[in-house]
């Protein structure tokens, strides 16, 4: 039996990746990084997210589409914080603040849509 640990990185593929690279600097605070000519990444903390180019696809992932990635980014920020940020930048939240139970237990959740509409869950732990 595998004994995995964690995540290494998620891959979303993209409509427009200098579009998707502007709103996850902006709101989300991310750096990202040009990993070879053409293929770019954000990062934050130990984490990272590939953005892959609808138009080039690789073999394997042909069925990868934009706006099917869904995934929870944990923070300590406060979470009046993070809604009057998000209203500030303009993105619309689609649920929350509400009480959900995560894989580190209680936390409190908010849910919004990237550009290409990829759910994100932004939350803290209660």
């Amino acid at each position: 039996m595998m004994n995995l640990q964690s995540f290494d990185h998620i891959v979303l593929c993209v409509n427009d990746v200098q579009h998707m690279i502007r709103f996850y600097e902006q709101v989300l605070g991310m750096q990202a990084r040009e990993e070879r000519p053409g293929k770019w990444s954000l990062h934050f903390g130990d984490c990272k997210i590939s953005l892959q180019d609808v138009v080039s696809v690789p073999e394997m992932a042909k069925g990868t589409t934009p706006s099917s990635g869904n995934f929870c980014m944990l923070t300590q920020t406060p979470m009046v914080e993070i809604v009057q940020h998000l209203k500030n930048s303009q993105v619309q939240i689609l649920e929350g603040p509400a009480e959900k139970l995560g894989a580190i237990g209680p936390i409190l959740s908010v849910y919004f849509n990237d550009p290409d509409g990829n759910l994100i869950e932004v939350s803290r732990k209660i």
